[in-house]
């Protein structure tokens, strides 16, 4: 098989089982490095010694190339495909296959680990039909926020990805600090040029519950708002630890998405599993819309979007109710609505 592809398959399954960020970088990194050698000079690059003193590309890599280069398909990508399989979640099989898109990403131009190219090169692969680019906002500093200058420039890069684009959509949107007034931390000018807007709490999540509620109100009822992420930010394994959901008259919230025009969102990502389950029937009670997103931070991570699919199928969530199941024309219509 063609190493490069390799390289790239191995990094995606890496990033889907959660593996850690610097792994995952050395595989992208090694098939980066290799893919500037023409095809037809690798196999004597390995025989020379060359290829193995090659920057970016290092033991593992280098073996994994070699058994590529042999016609083989490589242990390491043998071992990463079969982890997928013993891995694959059960249920959300009926609803998978509706789903058209994702509307929680982010990119190397805040905490993402790659490009946006290759984030968009992931979800056509995967079949979307659109993606929402949510890096964060600029007073998440720990995740490298978007100021207004560097947001204004990502949507250059946005129309320039679509104007080479097939059917293919990428839509400019942003991940949008909740503040502890309940405000957007975005101006009013840049979140009106965008296409989504996912507002989220990222700080002060043991806020006490009355005040919790009120700025989850107030980021609600502003205009902007599509989407409501991971509303308790809770968080129940990975390499982060775990975090206690935070508290909130969940009723009042729901009640205020219906009357706004604003989806949940079911966060497919496994360490969040956002919101539980008793709140994910609540909303579906209230007559709450849903967004079924990855949260992704890595190309790979925009296959979980089968987590999310097994808890709403779970939940007897109707399709019509996710807006990830809309085409793209009805979804824009309601998004600006």
């Amino acid at each position: 098989m063609d190493p490069v592809d390799a390289l790239n398959e191995i990094a995606f399954l890496l990033e889907l089982d959660r593996a850690s960020e610097f792994k995952t970088k050395a595989f992208r990194a090694a098939a980066a490095a290799l893919a500037k050698v023409p095809a037809d000079q690798r196999r004597g690059q390995v025989d020379s010694g060359e290829l193995k003193k090659t920057k970016g590309i290092g033991g593992t890599s280098y073996e994994v190339i070699v058994e590529a280069l042999a016609g083989e398909v490589p242990e390491y990508l043998k071992a990463a495909r079969e982890r997928r399989v013993e891995s694959q979640v059960t249920g959300g099989e009926g609803l998978l296959p509706l789903l058209r898109g994702d509307l929680h990403a982010h990119s190397d131009w805040s905490d993402g680990t790659t490009s946006v190219e290759l984030m968009v090169a992931a979800a056509r692969s995967l079949g979307r039909e659109y993606l929402a680019l949510t890096d964060h906002s600029p007073r998440l500093k720990v995740a490298n926020g978007l100021t207004v200058e560097r947001l204004r420039k990502q949507l250059d890069v946005v129309d320039a990805i679509n104007k080479g684009a097939d059917s293919f959509r990428l839509l400019g949107g942003i991940e949008v600090d909740i503040l502890d007034d309940g405000g957007l931390d975005q101006t009013d000018a840049m979140l009106d040029r965008l296409d989504i807007v996912v507002a989220s709490v990222h700080s002060k999540l043991r806020m006490e519950s009355h005040e919790m509620t009120e700025r989850m109100l107030g980021a609600i009822a502003d205009r902007h708002t599509n989407i409501l992420g991971h509303c308790t930010g809770r968080l129940v394994e990975g390499s982060r630890g775990t975090r206690p959901p935070s508290t909130f008259d969940a009723r009042a919230v729901f009640a205020a998405c219906v009357a706004n025009n604003v989806a949940v969102e079911i966060n497919s990502r496994p360490e969040r599993r956002d919101p539980p389950g008793p709140l994910i029937d609540l909303a579906l009670e209230a007559g709450c819309l849903f967004s079924i997103d990855t949260d992704a931070h890595a190309p790979g991570q925009l296959a979980l979007l089968d987590y999310g699919a097994a808890r709403a199928e779970a939940h007897k969530i109707p399709a019509d109710r996710i807006i990830t199941t809309w085409p793209l024309d009805r979804l824009l219509d309601w998004a600006k609505g």
